[in-house]
């Protein structure tokens, strides 16, 4: 069964409060947990650390395994560094009191930092209260800039209606007559019909048979 150095978490809603523990693997979250070793606040700038540094070397030792979370915080507050000093003591490469030595300028730097952040965050933090007031007095300014736009565009217009309107004079295009061609009139010749004659030779023939039938009777 593994150990892990992990975080349990407490506090209200949306504001954390952690505890860093030394816990099973299986346990829960929240559940038991076999040592406390310090607290971690991320609500503050920058976070504040609280941590057992000779005790989280201990667990690291024994072969504990911390959480990427907590492995930041270990390298934040330098305990894998003591390792790290610790180690080349054990391999000889220099002795004890150098190894403390050297961790005590690397925490003397460390704390100027978190000093200069701690203040330039106060900085900022009192900047952005000045900036409402900042805000109230340059409120009026726009209002200049946009009266100018209105009095520009009522010249304007004043110039267009004193301008006289120019009238083109009408020019009237000439009416051109056109010839009217005289289409000739054709006659068409009449054509007379002839009149035919009736024989009159025949005619006297069928009176003189008729007269000469009663005689014969």
């Amino acid at each position: 069964m593994s150990v892990k150095i992990r975080l349990q978490r407490h506090g209200a809603k949306k504001r954390p409060f952690y505890f860093i523990v030394v816990a099973n693997s299986t346990s829960r979250r929240d559940g038991k947990f076999i040592e406390k070793l310090g607290t971690y606040n991320p609500l503050t700038v920058p976070a504040t650390i609280q941590i057992n540094r000779e005790r989280s070397l201990h667990w690291l030792g024994q072969g504990a395994e911390p959480t990427h979370t907590v492995n930041r915080i270990l390298s934040f507050k330098g305990v894998l560094y003591m390792k790290h000093l610790l180690r080349g003591v054990k391999l000889g490469l220099f002795s004890e009191e150098e190894a403390n030595k050297k961790f005590e300028s690397w925490n003397g730097s460390h704390e100027v930092l978190v000093a200069d952040r701690q203040e330039s965050h106060k900085k900022t933090k009192a900047a952005s209260k000045i900036q409402p007031i900042i805000k109230v007095v340059e409120a009026p300014k726009p209002v200049v800039a946009e009266v100018a736009p209105a009095v520009q565009e009522e010249e304007a217009v004043n110039e267009v209606a004193e301008t006289p309107v120019v009238e083109a004079p009408v020019v009237e295009a000439p009416v051109v007559e056109a010839p009217v061609a005289e289409t000739p009139v054709s006659e068409a010749p009449v054509a007379e019909a002839p009149v035919a004659e009736a024989p009159v030779a025949a005619t006297e023939e069928t009176a003189s048979t008729e007269a000469e039938a009663p005689a014969a009777e």
